[in-house]
C-alpha cells in the first residue's frame, strides 16, 4: 500500500483498520457475509470517506459554516468507529471473528478515535476567537 508523504496519521490508521477488517473478514464463515462481514467492511470504508471529506473542507473565509461541516464529518467518523467496535464485539460473540482479531480491531478503532479527538480539539483551539 502506498502512503502519501503528508497523509494525516488518522487517515493512515483508518486505512490500517479498513485493511485489517477486509482481510480478516474474508476468512469469516459465509453465513455471516451479510450480517457482520459486509457491514464491518462498509463501515470501515465509511470512516475513511468521512475523514477525507472533513480534511478537504477549507476553513478560511467562511470559518463558522465550514468548521461546522468539518466537525459534523469528524463526529460522524467517531460514531462509526463506535459502531465498528460494537459490531466486532458481536461478531466475536457469534464466532464470526476470533478473539485476537477482535482485540486488534478494538485497538485500531481506539487509535482512530484518539487521533480524531485530537484533531477535533486542535480545530476548536484554532477557531476560538
Amino acid at each position: 500500500m502506498s502512503v502519501q508523504k503528508n497523509e494525516m496519521t488518522v487517515i493512515v490508521k483508518a486505512k490500517d483498520l479498513c485493511t485489517y477488517i477486509v482481510t480478516t473478514t474474508q476468512k469469516s464463515p459465509k453465513q455471516f457475509r451479510f450480517t457482520f462481514v459486509s457491514r464491518l467492511q462498509n463501515l470501515a470504508m465509511g470512516v475513511i470517506e468521512d475523514i477525507y471529506r472533513a480534511n478537504e473542507i477549507f476553513i478560511g473565509t467562511n470559518k463558522h459554516s465550514n468548521a461546522e461541516k468539518r466537525l459534523d464529518l469528524q463526529h460522524r467518523a467517531l460514531t462509526t468507529l463506535k459502531i465498528i467496535a460494537y459490531f466486532s464485539e458481536m461478531a466475536v460473540t457469534h464466532k464470526c471473528l476470533l478473539p485476537k482479531q477482535y482485540e486488534q480491531i478494538a485497538k485500531l478503532t481506539t487509535d482512530c478515535q484518539r487521533l480524531l479527538g485530537a484533531w477535533i480539539n486542535s480545530d476548536k483551539k484554532r477557531l476560538l476567537p
